[in-house]
């Protein structure tokens, strides 16, 4: 049986049990940092590594803007001091079945930055909006 790789165009996202139809998600990083320290009776010039904290990326959403949904502009406004209201958000890659394969949850996801389409008269483009999502982890769930 050929093994062959999933495409990355055929993915669905959800919070809070809404399916949400993007055209893009980007930022799904796991990054454990390095730390380097010398031991002091090592004759050598050689710096060890460890794994120090463990670092998740930014998951950036981008969709086009339908009249009347305002769903990115009103989890911003949730912002009330340093509160927020926190979605785990899933992102679900998946097989010709329309089944998911691979599962990313973001623990704890909050938005960081909204922006709006880039405008342009000499153009015909979708009017494409941006959600930028700051989380607490990242799990990756393979079906």
């Amino acid at each position: 049986m050929p093994i062959h790789p999933l495409p990355s165009y055929h993915f669905l996202v959800e919070w809070g049990g809404t399916r949400i139809t993007f055209i893009e998600v980007s930022g799904l990083q796991i990054i454990d940092e390095v730390i380097e320290h010398h031991d002091g009776s090592d004759p050598g010039q050689v710096a060890h590594k460890m794994p120090g904290l463990r670092k998740y990326s930014n998951i950036i959403l981008k969709r086009g803007i339908v009249k009347g949904d305002n769903d990115f502009f009103n989890w911003m406004n949730t912002k009330n001091l340093n509160e927020i209201e926190r979605r785990d958000i899933l992102v679900k890659l998946l097989n010709q079945n329309h089944e998911p394969v691979i599962t990313w949850r973001a623990v704890n996801a909050f938005p960081v930055r909204l922006s709006g389409p880039v405008l342009n008269a000499a153009a015909s483009n979708v009017a494409i909006e941006e959600l930028e999502l700051a989380h607490e982890g990242l799990i990756v769930e393979v079906s």
